[in-house]
């Protein structure tokens, strides 16, 4: 559905220029954009590039996921997300949409695909990303790794060489960058798994894309805040009065029923009358982190 949104186009990678303010009104960002792939792109690190899930990249394009994909080949993406939060200063990170959101100055400065904690592993809940404020404490270059017991035993169950200490280098899970947040045990850090991000596989940390945190690493101060969040459905209203749902997982199933919590969001934002709860079902049924036009 073509909608009449006037859409901020912001890559979803680290900006250095000016954005202007996004108001309550005009909060979609991205857009429909075709992505040329390179050498060694998977629809794994597509989606990871673009913070787009990659099943959806193949459905849209009609593919048969299990073929190879050739380089120069164009595919068809719609990166389009609701900023869920708006701020002063300081980061959103989102753990339902797998996105960060940077703010400076009353604008929203860049936003990021990230990768997060893993639902569960071998049926317990150890590394889900928290919710959670928190503030910068450290920014760390090339960042020797100490790894917590907790991952020591994982590693022995998993039957891996078990590693205390890994010093920094290509083999070092934090990259070049990290930084260390208030919340124990919580890193934003480059990763040498591209493809883990906008996915669900770390060990609660916040893993970015090599290109990416090499410039969100330098627009980062010491003490900046910031606050991780779970909203699974998020609610944008047009300047001309068109209401737009974006629905993700509830990942951690901390959702009794995402109906109830769609309404909740949808009356908190008084479009209740606006509307069409036949279209708000069918967006809660698919999920598909993109939003969509459900106005009556």
């Amino acid at each position: 559905m073509v909608s009449t949104m006037k859409y901020l186009f912001i890559p979803f990678l680290f900006l250095l220029i000016p954005i202007p303010r996004v108001s309550e009104a005009q909060k979609i960002i991205g857009g429909e954009t075709v992505y040329v792939v390179e050498k060694g792109d998977t629809f794994e690190l597509i989606g990871a590039k673009l913070g787009v899930n990659w099943k959806g990249i193949i459905k849209k394009n009609n593919l048969d996921g299990r073929k190879m994909l050739r380089t120069g080949q164009k595919l068809r993406v719609d990166t389009r997300k609701i900023v869920p939060r708006m701020i002063d200063d300081g980061i959103i990170i989102n753990i339902p949409d797998r996105m960060l959101y940077l703010f400076k100055k009353g604008n929203l400065k860049g936003a990021l695909p990230v990768g997060l904690g893993m639902p569960f592993w071998r049926g317990i809940k150890r590394w889900r990303t928290p919710e959670g404020k928190f503030r910068v404490l450290k920014k760390l270059e090339n960042p020797t790794w100490y790894v917590p017991e907790s991952i020591q035993l994982k590693m022995k169950m998993e039957g891996k060489a078990v590693k205390t200490v890994i010093q920094p280098g290509t083999q070092n899970p934090l990259g070049r960058y990290a930084i260390k947040t208030s919340i124990c045990g919580i890193m934003i850090h480059e990763t040498i798994w591209p493809s883990t991000v906008y996915q669900y596989k770390s060990h609660g940390c916040i893993r970015v894309l090599p290109e990416h945190m090499e410039k969100f690493f330098e627009e980062v101060k010491i003490n900046m805040v910031g606050e991780l969040i779970y909203r699974p459905v998020k609610i944008a209203i047009s300047g001309k009065g068109r209401v737009f749902m974006e629905v993700n997982r509830d990942i951690y199933g901390k959702m009794k029923d995402l109906r109830i919590e769609a309404r909740r969001v949808i009356e908190e934002s008084m479009v209740a009358h606006k509307v069409d709860w036949h279209r708000v079902d069918t967006v809660l049924k698919e999920k598909s982190g993109i939003p969509e036009d459900v106005t009556f």
